[in-house]
């Protein structure tokens, strides 16, 4: 599906107010740089697809937004939130890194924690994750300093959570089951973390599992 491109008449309506983050490709149509993240950026538009808008805009038939926000090359991107810009990066990017762009601005389910961040606390040693999976799937790989707790267990065995030495993070393969216990013990007065986008997330940042002998 081909990127919406924006132009001066529709810049309010469609970043300035938009109640969603936005991600700007300043592009030119005489500029191979340009032309060569196009795939990037429609994969991603599709990706965040309800999250964020990812939008176009011609260097050439927009010159008073190129103007006032300074873009001096292309292509550029710029991430708006609430009507202000609040990133912005040179160069032909990667799908990857175009979405790092956007991650730290995009609504999140309550509860749910990012890789990089449940990283930084289990370092800190202040969660431990709690792998939901089949204990054979568990046995063969998991994330560091994680204890096994089936789905179908877990809520016969919610005292273990109480006694784990540090805050229990819930997480799956992909992160949808882990996102739906959450929300169900929430839902029963029990509020549990969970890992965003499960192990496939964890292992997308380069995070290292432990795998058993």
């Amino acid at each position: 599906m081909p990127i919406p491109v924006i132009d001066e008449q529709s810049f309010r309506s469609e970043v300035l107010q938009s109640q969603l983050p936005v991600l700007i490709a300043f592009h030119s149509d005489r500029s191979a740089a340009s032309k060569s993240v196009e795939p990037e950026l429609e994969a991603l538009g599709h990706e965040m697809e309800g999250k964020a808008h990812v939008v176009k805009v011609s260097v050439e038939k927009s010159p008073s937004i190129v103007q006032s926000l300074r873009i001096k090359s292309v292509p550029t991107f710029m991430v708006f939130m609430k009507g202000r810009p609040v990133d912005a990066q040179e160069g032909p990017l990667r799908r990857p890194q175009l979405k790092a762009m956007l991650e730290p601005f995009l609504p999140r389910a309550q509860g749910s924690i990012l890789a990089p961040e449940m990283a930084q606390l289990l370092q800190q040693g202040q969660v431990v994750p709690v792998d939901i999976r089949e204990a054979a799937v568990f046995n063969r790989a998991h994330l560091p300093g994680a204890i096994s707790l089936p789905e179908e267990e877990i809520e016969n065995r919610l005292a273990e959570l109480h006694m784990l030495t540090g805050e229990p993070v819930l997480y799956c393969r992909g992160g949808e089951r882990a996102k739906a216990l959450s929300e169900k013990l929430t839902a029963q007065g029990m509020p549990v973390a969970f890992l965003e986008g499960g192990v496939l997330a964890w292992e997308s940042e380069g995070l290292p599992l432990e795998r058993p002998d």
